[in-house]
Protein backbone atom coordinates (compact mmCIF):
# COMPACT_ATOMS: atom_id res chain seq x y z
CA UNK A 1 0.00 0.00 0.00
CA UNK A 2 0.97 3.66 -0.25
CA UNK A 3 3.41 4.88 2.43
CA UNK A 4 1.19 6.41 5.13
CA UNK A 5 3.96 8.87 6.05
CA UNK A 6 3.69 10.46 2.61
CA UNK A 7 -0.06 10.90 3.06
CA UNK A 8 0.40 12.43 6.51
CA UNK A 9 3.03 14.90 5.32
CA UNK A 10 1.34 15.96 2.08
CA UNK A 11 -2.23 14.72 1.58
CA UNK A 12 -3.22 17.11 -1.22
CA UNK A 13 -1.65 15.18 -4.15
CA UNK A 14 -3.47 12.05 -2.98
CA UNK A 15 -6.67 14.01 -2.60
CA UNK A 16 -6.35 15.09 -6.23
CA UNK A 17 -5.47 11.56 -7.39
CA UNK A 18 -8.59 10.21 -5.66
CA UNK A 19 -10.68 12.82 -7.47
CA UNK A 20 -9.17 12.45 -10.94
CA UNK A 21 -8.99 8.65 -10.82
CA UNK A 22 -12.57 8.54 -9.54
CA UNK A 23 -11.72 6.37 -6.54
CA UNK A 24 -14.52 5.84 -3.96
CA UNK A 25 -12.49 7.05 -0.98
CA UNK A 26 -12.92 9.88 1.51
CA UNK A 27 -9.36 10.88 2.42
CA UNK A 28 -10.60 12.87 5.42
CA UNK A 29 -12.04 9.64 6.82
CA UNK A 30 -8.72 7.89 6.32
CA UNK A 31 -6.77 10.71 7.99
CA UNK A 32 -9.18 10.72 10.93
CA UNK A 33 -9.01 6.92 11.23
CA UNK A 34 -5.21 7.08 11.07
CA UNK A 35 -5.15 9.64 13.89
CA UNK A 36 -7.50 7.52 16.01
CA UNK A 37 -5.39 4.44 15.31
CA UNK A 38 -2.23 6.18 16.50
CA UNK A 39 -3.94 7.48 19.65
CA UNK A 40 -5.33 4.06 20.58
CA UNK A 41 -1.97 2.40 19.90
CA UNK A 42 -0.36 4.80 22.38
CA UNK A 43 -2.96 3.78 24.96
CA UNK A 44 -2.38 0.07 24.26
CA UNK A 45 1.36 0.53 24.70
CA UNK A 46 0.81 2.48 27.96
CA UNK A 47 -1.41 -0.23 29.43
CA UNK A 48 0.98 -2.99 28.37
CA UNK A 49 3.86 -1.14 30.00
CA UNK A 50 1.85 -0.72 33.23
CA UNK A 51 0.92 -4.40 33.30
CA UNK A 52 4.49 -5.50 32.67
CA UNK A 53 5.81 -3.19 35.40
CA UNK A 54 3.34 -4.64 37.90
CA UNK A 55 4.28 -8.18 36.89
CA UNK A 56 7.94 -7.39 37.53
CA UNK A 57 7.12 -5.81 40.91
CA UNK A 58 5.10 -8.86 42.00
CA UNK A 59 8.00 -11.14 41.09
CA UNK A 60 10.62 -8.94 42.77
CA UNK A 61 8.69 -8.05 45.94
CA UNK A 62 5.96 -10.36 47.29
CA UNK A 63 4.60 -7.65 49.64
CA UNK A 64 1.19 -6.34 48.67
CA UNK A 65 1.03 -9.25 46.25
CA UNK A 66 -2.76 -9.61 46.26
CA UNK A 67 -3.30 -5.89 45.81
CA UNK A 68 -0.89 -5.73 42.91
CA UNK A 69 -2.43 -8.85 41.30
CA UNK A 70 -5.86 -7.23 41.51
CA UNK A 71 -4.47 -4.03 39.98
CA UNK A 72 -2.78 -6.02 37.20
CA UNK A 73 -6.04 -7.86 36.51
CA UNK A 74 -7.92 -4.57 36.24
CA UNK A 75 -5.32 -3.21 33.81
CA UNK A 76 -5.52 -6.45 31.80
CA UNK A 77 -9.28 -6.04 31.43
CA UNK A 78 -8.80 -2.45 30.24
CA UNK A 79 -6.10 -3.62 27.85
CA UNK A 80 -8.34 -6.31 26.36
CA UNK A 81 -11.06 -3.76 25.66
CA UNK A 82 -8.67 -1.24 24.13
CA UNK A 83 -6.96 -3.95 22.02
CA UNK A 84 -10.39 -4.93 20.72
CA UNK A 85 -11.04 -1.30 19.77
CA UNK A 86 -7.64 -1.12 18.09
CA UNK A 87 -8.34 -4.25 16.07
CA UNK A 88 -11.60 -2.73 14.77
CA UNK A 89 -9.86 0.53 13.91
CA UNK A 90 -6.95 -1.34 12.24
CA UNK A 91 -9.36 -3.21 9.96
CA UNK A 92 -11.03 0.03 8.94
CA UNK A 93 -7.62 1.66 8.40
CA UNK A 94 -6.46 -1.20 6.18
CA UNK A 95 -9.70 -1.08 4.16
CA UNK A 96 -9.27 2.64 3.53
CA UNK A 97 -5.53 2.43 2.86
CA UNK A 98 -6.16 -0.24 0.21
CA UNK A 99 -8.08 2.36 -1.80
CA UNK A 100 -5.39 5.06 -1.83
CA UNK A 101 -4.23 5.43 -5.45
CA UNK A 102 -0.80 6.16 -6.83
CA UNK A 103 -0.31 9.76 -7.91
CA UNK A 104 -0.40 10.06 -11.72
CA UNK A 105 2.69 11.49 -13.38
CA UNK A 106 2.48 15.15 -14.38
CA UNK A 107 2.29 14.24 -18.08
CA UNK A 108 -0.86 12.12 -17.64
CA UNK A 109 -3.88 13.91 -19.19
CA UNK A 110 -6.84 14.52 -16.92
CA UNK A 111 -10.18 13.07 -18.00
CA UNK A 112 -13.11 10.89 -17.03
CA UNK A 113 -13.29 8.03 -19.55
CA UNK A 114 -11.40 6.50 -22.47
CA UNK A 115 -12.97 9.17 -24.68
CA UNK A 116 -10.65 11.64 -22.94
CA UNK A 117 -7.48 9.68 -23.77
CA UNK A 118 -4.98 11.72 -25.76
CA UNK A 119 -3.79 10.51 -29.15
CA UNK A 120 -0.01 10.92 -29.39
CA UNK A 121 0.74 9.55 -32.85
CA UNK A 122 -0.39 7.23 -35.61
CA UNK A 123 1.74 4.66 -37.39
CA UNK A 124 0.47 3.63 -40.81
CA UNK A 125 -2.83 4.64 -42.37
CA UNK A 126 -6.23 3.00 -41.92
CA UNK A 127 -6.62 0.26 -44.51
CA UNK A 128 -8.56 1.07 -47.64
CA UNK A 129 -9.34 -1.33 -50.50
CA UNK A 130 -11.08 -1.00 -53.84
CA UNK A 131 -13.57 -3.68 -52.81
CA UNK A 132 -16.11 -4.07 -50.02
CA UNK A 133 -14.32 -5.19 -46.85
CA UNK A 134 -15.62 -8.08 -44.79
CA UNK A 135 -15.49 -7.94 -41.00
CA UNK A 136 -13.59 -10.55 -38.99
CA UNK A 137 -16.70 -12.54 -38.18
CA UNK A 138 -17.46 -13.01 -41.88
CA UNK A 139 -13.85 -13.94 -42.56
CA UNK A 140 -13.50 -16.53 -39.79
CA UNK A 141 -16.76 -18.16 -40.82
CA UNK A 142 -15.75 -18.06 -44.48
CA UNK A 143 -12.48 -19.83 -43.67
CA UNK A 144 -13.97 -22.05 -40.94
CA UNK A 145 -11.46 -20.63 -38.47
CA UNK A 146 -13.83 -20.50 -35.52
CA UNK A 147 -16.79 -22.27 -33.96
CA UNK A 148 -19.26 -20.18 -31.99
CA UNK A 149 -22.52 -22.09 -31.64
CA UNK A 150 -21.01 -25.28 -30.23
CA UNK A 151 -18.69 -23.34 -27.93
CA UNK A 152 -21.54 -21.24 -26.54
CA UNK A 153 -23.70 -24.31 -26.10
CA UNK A 154 -21.21 -25.68 -23.60
CA UNK A 155 -19.66 -22.46 -22.20
CA UNK A 156 -22.25 -19.70 -22.50
CA UNK A 157 -22.12 -16.21 -23.97
CA UNK A 158 -18.89 -14.82 -25.42
CA UNK A 159 -17.46 -18.33 -25.77
CA UNK A 160 -15.67 -19.37 -28.94
CA UNK A 161 -13.29 -22.01 -30.26
CA UNK A 162 -10.57 -21.36 -32.80
CA UNK A 163 -10.18 -24.25 -35.21
CA UNK A 164 -8.02 -25.20 -38.20
CA UNK A 165 -6.19 -22.13 -39.57
CA UNK A 166 -7.72 -20.00 -36.81
CA UNK A 167 -5.92 -22.02 -34.13
CA UNK A 168 -2.70 -22.10 -36.15
CA UNK A 169 -2.82 -18.35 -36.72
CA UNK A 170 -3.27 -17.69 -33.01
CA UNK A 171 -0.29 -19.88 -32.14
CA UNK A 172 1.76 -18.20 -34.85
CA UNK A 173 1.27 -14.64 -33.57
CA UNK A 174 1.86 -15.75 -29.96
CA UNK A 175 5.11 -17.48 -30.83
CA UNK A 176 6.34 -14.66 -33.04
CA UNK A 177 5.70 -12.10 -30.29
CA UNK A 178 7.37 -14.32 -27.71
CA UNK A 179 10.48 -14.74 -29.86
CA UNK A 180 10.71 -10.98 -30.39
CA UNK A 181 10.72 -10.23 -26.64
CA UNK A 182 12.99 -13.20 -25.83
CA UNK A 183 15.54 -11.69 -28.21
CA UNK A 184 15.38 -8.55 -26.06
CA UNK A 185 16.36 -10.40 -22.88
CA UNK A 186 12.99 -11.38 -21.43
CA UNK A 187 12.74 -14.58 -19.37
CA UNK A 188 9.75 -16.77 -20.30
CA UNK A 189 7.43 -17.65 -17.42
CA UNK A 190 4.26 -19.75 -17.48
CA UNK A 191 2.83 -18.72 -14.06
CA UNK A 192 -0.12 -20.12 -12.10
CA UNK A 193 -3.49 -19.13 -13.53
CA UNK A 194 -5.33 -19.84 -10.27
CA UNK A 195 -4.17 -17.60 -7.44
CA UNK A 196 -5.14 -16.65 -3.92
CA UNK A 197 -6.74 -13.36 -3.02
CA UNK A 198 -3.46 -11.92 -1.73
CA UNK A 199 -1.98 -12.16 -5.25
CA UNK A 200 -4.93 -10.21 -6.70
CA UNK A 201 -4.65 -7.63 -3.92
CA UNK A 202 -0.87 -7.43 -4.16
CA UNK A 203 -0.93 -6.61 -7.86
CA UNK A 204 -3.69 -4.04 -7.42
CA UNK A 205 -6.58 -5.89 -9.07
CA UNK A 206 -8.39 -6.00 -5.72
CA UNK A 207 -10.12 -4.02 -4.37
CA UNK A 208 -12.36 -2.49 -7.09
CA UNK A 209 -11.77 -5.26 -9.65
CA UNK A 210 -13.59 -8.15 -8.01
CA UNK A 211 -16.56 -8.07 -10.37
CA UNK A 212 -14.35 -8.90 -13.35
CA UNK A 213 -12.60 -11.89 -11.75
CA UNK A 214 -13.82 -15.47 -11.85
CA UNK A 215 -13.80 -16.92 -8.33
CA UNK A 216 -13.61 -20.56 -7.30
CA UNK A 217 -15.36 -19.97 -4.01
CA UNK A 218 -14.90 -23.49 -2.66
CA UNK A 219 -11.13 -23.32 -3.11
CA UNK A 220 -10.78 -19.59 -2.36
CA UNK A 221 -8.93 -19.09 -5.63
CA UNK A 222 -9.31 -16.70 -8.56
CA UNK A 223 -8.63 -17.08 -12.29
CA UNK A 224 -6.25 -14.37 -13.42
CA UNK A 225 -7.02 -11.87 -16.16
CA UNK A 226 -3.34 -11.48 -17.04
CA UNK A 227 -0.12 -13.38 -16.38
CA UNK A 228 1.15 -10.18 -14.73
CA UNK A 229 -0.63 -11.30 -11.54
CA UNK A 230 1.22 -14.60 -11.28
CA UNK A 231 4.57 -13.30 -12.54
CA UNK A 232 4.67 -10.38 -10.11
CA UNK A 233 3.06 -12.06 -7.09
CA UNK A 234 5.23 -15.19 -7.19
CA UNK A 235 8.13 -12.87 -6.27
CA UNK A 236 6.44 -11.89 -3.01
CA UNK A 237 8.94 -11.29 -0.16
CA UNK A 238 11.86 -11.60 -2.60
CA UNK A 239 14.93 -9.37 -2.44
CA UNK A 240 16.89 -8.84 -5.66
CA UNK A 241 20.50 -7.80 -5.94
CA UNK A 242 20.88 -4.34 -7.45
CA UNK A 243 23.16 -5.76 -10.16
CA UNK A 244 20.35 -8.11 -11.27
CA UNK A 245 18.03 -5.21 -12.12
CA UNK A 246 16.25 -4.58 -14.34
CA UNK A 247 14.86 -8.09 -14.67
CA UNK A 248 12.52 -8.76 -17.58
CA UNK A 249 9.85 -11.48 -17.67
CA UNK A 250 7.58 -12.65 -20.48
CA UNK A 251 4.43 -14.13 -18.97
CA UNK A 252 2.67 -16.76 -21.08
CA UNK A 253 -0.88 -17.63 -20.14
CA UNK A 254 -4.51 -18.12 -20.87
CA UNK A 255 -6.45 -15.26 -19.29
CA UNK A 256 -10.00 -14.97 -17.96
CA UNK A 257 -12.21 -11.91 -17.46
CA UNK A 258 -15.91 -11.70 -16.77
CA UNK A 259 -16.31 -8.42 -18.70
CA UNK A 260 -18.89 -7.50 -16.08
CA UNK A 261 -18.93 -3.84 -17.09
CA UNK A 262 -19.48 -4.62 -20.76
CA UNK A 263 -22.93 -6.22 -20.73
CA UNK A 264 -24.45 -6.13 -24.19
CA UNK A 265 -21.32 -4.69 -25.83
CA UNK A 266 -19.38 -6.49 -28.60
CA UNK A 267 -21.21 -9.76 -28.02
CA UNK A 268 -20.54 -11.03 -31.54
CA UNK A 269 -17.20 -12.24 -32.78
CA UNK A 270 -13.84 -12.14 -31.04
CA UNK A 271 -13.47 -8.60 -29.71
CA UNK A 272 -14.71 -8.97 -26.12
CA UNK A 273 -14.46 -12.54 -24.84
CA UNK A 274 -14.12 -14.24 -21.47
CA UNK A 275 -11.06 -16.36 -22.33
CA UNK A 276 -8.02 -15.31 -24.32
CA UNK A 277 -4.27 -15.90 -24.72
CA UNK A 278 -1.58 -13.38 -23.97
CA UNK A 279 2.15 -12.79 -23.83
CA UNK A 280 2.76 -10.14 -21.17
CA UNK A 281 5.95 -8.16 -20.62
CA UNK A 282 6.81 -7.51 -16.96
CA UNK A 283 9.81 -5.59 -15.63
CA UNK A 284 11.24 -5.08 -12.12
CA UNK A 285 13.69 -2.19 -11.82
CA UNK A 286 15.31 -0.03 -9.17
CA UNK A 287 13.49 2.72 -7.30
CA UNK A 288 14.30 5.45 -9.80
CA UNK A 289 11.48 7.30 -11.62
CA UNK A 290 13.79 8.17 -14.52
CA UNK A 291 14.79 4.52 -14.98
CA UNK A 292 11.22 3.24 -14.81
CA UNK A 293 10.16 5.91 -17.31
CA UNK A 294 12.90 4.78 -19.71
CA UNK A 295 11.79 1.18 -19.36
CA UNK A 296 8.13 2.14 -19.84
CA UNK A 297 8.94 3.45 -23.30
CA UNK A 298 11.10 0.41 -23.98
CA UNK A 299 8.07 -1.81 -23.31
CA UNK A 300 5.94 0.38 -25.54
CA UNK A 301 8.52 0.16 -28.32
CA UNK A 302 8.58 -3.64 -28.05
CA UNK A 303 4.82 -3.79 -28.61
CA UNK A 304 5.10 -1.44 -31.57
CA UNK A 305 7.84 -3.65 -33.01
CA UNK A 306 5.43 -6.59 -32.93
CA UNK A 307 2.63 -4.63 -34.62
CA UNK A 308 5.04 -3.43 -37.28
CA UNK A 309 6.10 -7.04 -37.88
CA UNK A 310 2.41 -7.84 -38.38
CA UNK A 311 2.19 -4.90 -40.82
CA UNK A 312 -0.75 -3.35 -39.00
CA UNK A 313 -1.70 0.34 -38.70
CA UNK A 314 -2.06 1.57 -35.13
CA UNK A 315 -2.04 4.60 -32.88
CA UNK A 316 -0.58 5.30 -29.43
CA UNK A 317 -2.69 7.11 -26.83
CA UNK A 318 -1.88 8.52 -23.40
CA UNK A 319 -4.50 7.17 -21.00
CA UNK A 320 -6.25 9.81 -18.91
CA UNK A 321 -6.55 9.77 -15.13
CA UNK A 322 -10.15 8.57 -15.08
CA UNK A 323 -9.32 5.57 -17.26
CA UNK A 324 -6.31 4.48 -15.18
CA UNK A 325 -6.20 1.82 -12.51
CA UNK A 326 -5.61 2.37 -8.82
CA UNK A 327 -1.88 1.75 -8.88
CA UNK A 328 -0.85 3.11 -12.27
CA UNK A 329 1.42 6.15 -12.42
CA UNK A 330 1.62 6.30 -16.21
CA UNK A 331 -0.31 4.36 -18.84
CA UNK A 332 -0.35 4.18 -22.62
CA UNK A 333 -2.64 2.12 -24.82
CA UNK A 334 -1.94 0.99 -28.35
CA UNK A 335 -5.03 0.80 -30.51
CA UNK A 336 -4.89 -1.12 -33.78
CA UNK A 337 -7.02 -0.23 -36.81
CA UNK A 338 -9.97 -2.58 -37.30
CA UNK A 339 -11.80 -1.96 -40.60
CA UNK A 340 -14.88 -3.88 -39.51
CA UNK A 341 -15.37 -1.42 -36.65
CA UNK A 342 -14.20 1.54 -38.77
CA UNK A 343 -12.20 2.47 -35.69
CA UNK A 344 -9.08 1.77 -33.69
CA UNK A 345 -9.50 -0.94 -31.03
CA UNK A 346 -7.35 -1.36 -27.93
CA UNK A 347 -4.87 -4.23 -28.31
CA UNK A 348 -2.04 -3.31 -25.91
CA UNK A 349 -1.80 -1.59 -22.55
CA UNK A 350 1.48 -0.33 -21.02
CA UNK A 351 1.61 0.61 -17.33
CA UNK A 352 4.11 1.90 -14.77
CA UNK A 353 3.34 1.33 -11.07
CA UNK A 354 6.44 2.63 -9.28
CA UNK A 355 6.40 0.85 -5.86
CA UNK A 356 2.61 0.37 -5.60
CA UNK A 357 2.71 -3.40 -6.22
CA UNK A 358 6.06 -4.05 -4.58
CA UNK A 359 4.96 -2.47 -1.29
CA UNK A 360 1.91 -4.69 -1.18
CA UNK A 361 3.98 -7.80 -1.97
CA UNK A 362 7.22 -6.80 -0.21
CA UNK A 363 9.43 -7.13 -3.30
CA UNK A 364 12.72 -5.35 -2.69
CA UNK A 365 16.30 -5.00 -3.84
CA UNK A 366 19.49 -4.28 -1.94
CA UNK A 367 20.37 -0.68 -2.62
CA UNK A 368 23.72 0.90 -1.84
CA UNK A 369 22.69 1.73 1.75
CA UNK A 370 19.44 -0.12 2.43
CA UNK A 371 16.77 -2.38 1.01
CA UNK A 372 14.33 -0.57 -1.25
CA UNK A 373 11.11 -1.48 -3.01
CA UNK A 374 11.43 -2.25 -6.72
CA UNK A 375 9.43 -0.45 -9.37
CA UNK A 376 7.18 -2.66 -11.51
CA UNK A 377 6.00 -2.19 -15.09
CA UNK A 378 4.05 -4.26 -17.59
CA UNK A 379 2.83 -4.16 -21.17
CA UNK A 380 1.06 -6.50 -23.54
CA UNK A 381 3.34 -8.11 -26.12
CA UNK A 382 0.37 -9.71 -27.89
CA UNK A 383 -3.17 -10.74 -26.94
CA UNK A 384 -5.36 -13.03 -28.97
CA UNK A 385 -7.93 -13.45 -30.35
CA UNK A 386 -8.43 -9.66 -30.46
CA UNK A 387 -5.30 -9.07 -32.55
CA UNK A 388 -6.65 -11.62 -35.05
CA UNK A 389 -9.49 -9.19 -35.81
CA UNK A 390 -7.01 -6.60 -37.05
CA UNK A 391 -4.87 -9.19 -38.78
CA UNK A 392 -7.74 -10.72 -40.76
CA UNK A 393 -9.57 -7.50 -41.59
CA UNK A 394 -6.52 -5.47 -42.66
CA UNK A 395 -4.93 -8.26 -44.68
CA UNK A 396 -7.96 -9.64 -46.52
CA UNK A 397 -7.78 -9.92 -50.29
CA UNK A 398 -10.56 -9.35 -52.78
CA UNK A 399 -11.36 -13.05 -53.17
CA UNK A 400 -11.61 -13.51 -49.38
CA UNK A 401 -8.11 -14.96 -48.96
CA UNK A 402 -5.85 -13.60 -46.19
CA UNK A 403 -2.36 -12.20 -46.77
CA UNK A 404 0.18 -13.39 -44.17
CA UNK A 405 2.84 -10.80 -43.20
CA UNK A 406 6.39 -11.78 -44.12
CA UNK A 407 7.72 -12.03 -40.54
CA UNK A 408 4.77 -14.18 -39.47
CA UNK A 409 5.19 -16.78 -42.23
CA UNK A 410 7.91 -18.90 -40.55
CA UNK A 411 5.45 -19.45 -37.67
CA UNK A 412 2.57 -20.28 -40.03
CA UNK A 413 3.98 -23.22 -41.95
CA UNK A 414 5.78 -20.83 -44.33
CA UNK A 415 2.47 -19.89 -45.96
CA UNK A 416 2.09 -16.48 -47.60
CA UNK A 417 -1.69 -16.61 -47.95
CA UNK A 418 -4.63 -18.31 -46.28
CA UNK A 419 -6.45 -19.35 -49.40
CA UNK A 420 -10.17 -19.69 -49.68
CA UNK A 421 -11.25 -23.26 -50.34
CA UNK A 422 -13.06 -23.86 -53.60
CA UNK A 423 -16.31 -24.87 -51.91
CA UNK A 424 -16.32 -21.55 -50.02
CA UNK A 425 -15.93 -19.39 -53.13
CA UNK A 426 -19.45 -20.17 -54.29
Amino acid sequence: MIDIEKIRKDPDPYRKAILTKRVPLDLNELIATDGERRTVKVEVDRLREQRNRLTEQIAANPSDRELKIAEARQIGEQLTAVERDLQTIELQWIRLMALVPSIPHDDVPEGQTDEDNLELRKEGSPTTKDFVLKDHLELVMLHRMAEFEGAREIAGSRAYALIADGALLELAVLRMALDIVLAKGFIPVAPPLLVRENAMFGTGYFPLGEENAYELERDKLFLTGTSEVGVVAMNKNRTFALDDLPVRFAGISTCFRREAGAAGRDTKGLYRVHQFQKIEQVIFCEDDPAESERLHYELLQNAEHILQALELPYRVVAVCTGDMGLGQVRKHDIETWMPGRAAYGETHSCSTFHDFQSRRLNIRYRGEKEKRFVHTLNNTAIATPRILIALLENHQLEDGSIYIPVQLRPYFQGRAVVKLHEDRRK
